[in-house]
């Protein structure tokens, strides 16, 4: 694997950070991502959490904080490459998709669903698009239909595996048939799918695997594939530039394999986190009391969800940890030690 382009950019690692909300991968971790020569994305799932109006207004504080934690990445890497991690499932994903354009996003990443209408909401800027897949039939019905209702393919793919962290592009009984073997053959279909599309439109289009990758060996692994570069997301929680409060990244270093589970996000798509007291009270059938609604997914009935996504994350992001959903990829208990995001990229690419 060598650096790959996003639009007139070049990576020097062939390296995105994965996006992660809510409050944990912003534009200090960004930033420092782009700076060591790998893309930076941030999350805006609930991004202006922090706002004063958050409460009241939401979605104007979120459109607000989604201007200020790019100009704070482009502050610590002024000419590195930063994006938009910008989830399909959220319900206001056309705003912040214009937003992020306004801000002068180089690329946005969108999973949690196929975000078919990406193509149309970016037309006429110089921001690129990804979509995130997990399966051989999810790449071939979104790039055929970008293909067919907007004449274009995409600029980058993010295959997005089992071991990935937060909410994963598979049903329950899809995760109990993939073994890391079996998603070796998916990812080579995928790549197939990709290439098909980079014929017709004379193209290269990278293709960046995620999920599960920690370390060089994952790297290693990753490249025999036939892969372009990797996404990393749990393994930059535990960095000192990581957004996150330090209590979140000490919930990381404390946490053994076992105490790591796939559970049910409120709503019902499945996903990995740490099992905390608050998950366990949730596994348990309990039913915690939740704040006035935020409108953050589209798909979510306030008065039947058996907790609220929003604040759950908003505690995790705060250090308020037996509280909170604890969101992380199937290696984080690998984490023994804070490091630095150059410890990182060092580290993964066996970089001197």
């Amino acid at each position: 694997m060598g650096p790959f382009k996003v639009g007139e950019k070049t990576t020097k690692v062939p390296l995105i950070q994965g996006g992660m909300g809510v409050g944990i991968s912003l534009g200090n971790l960004a930033g420092a991502v782009a700076a060591q020569g790998g893309v930076g994305i941030i999350s805006t799932a609930q991004i202006g959490f922090r706002e004063p109006d958050f409460d009241k207004n939401p979605v104007e504080a979120n459109r607000r904080a989604i201007q200020k934690e790019m100009d704070k990445a482009r502050k610590i890497s002024p000419q590195g490459i930063v994006g938009y991690n910008i989830m399909t499932a959220l319900r206001e994903f056309k705003q912040h998709v214009e937003a992020a354009v306004l801000a002068g996003a180089d690329i946005i990443i969108s999973g949690a669903g196929l975000p078919m209408d990406l193509p149309a909401l970016t037309a006429g800027s110089h921001t690129r698009i990804a979509p995130i897949v997990s399966t051989e039939k999810s790449a071939n019905v979104l790039l055929k239909y970008w293909s067919r209702k907007h004449q274009r393919t995409a600029d980058l793919i993010v295959i997005e595996g089992p071991e990935a962290g937060g909410h994963l592009g598979f049903k329950q009984e899809e995760l109990e048939l993939y073994s890391p073997e079996a998603y070796d053959e998916e990812i080579k279909k995928i790549i197939e799918v990709v290439r098909t599309y980079e014929t017709k439109y004379n193209t290269k289009i990278p293709v960046i695997l995620a999920g599960g990758i920690y370390d060089s060996a994952d790297v290693k692994h990753a490249e025999q594939l036939g892969v372009d570069g990797v996404q990393v997301g749990t393994r930059f929680i535990t960095t000192e530039e990581c957004d996150a409060d330090i209590k979140y990244k000490e919930a990381y270093l404390k946490a053994e394999e076992e105490d790591i589970a796939i559970v049910k996000s409120p709503v019902g798509m499945p996903g990995r986190a740490i099992l905390n007291p608050f998950m366990k009270r949730v596994m348990l059938g309990e039913k915690i009391p939740h704040t006035p609604c935020h409108g953050c997914l589209s798909k979510c009935s306030p008065n039947e969800i058996p907790y609220c996504i929003t604040d759950s994350l908003i505690n995790a992001a705060k250090g308020e940890v037996d509280q909170a959903l604890l969101f992380c990829g199937a290696n984080a208990y690998k984490a023994t030690r804070m490091e630095t995001v150059k410890e990182v990229v060092d580290s993964l690419f066996d970089r001197k």
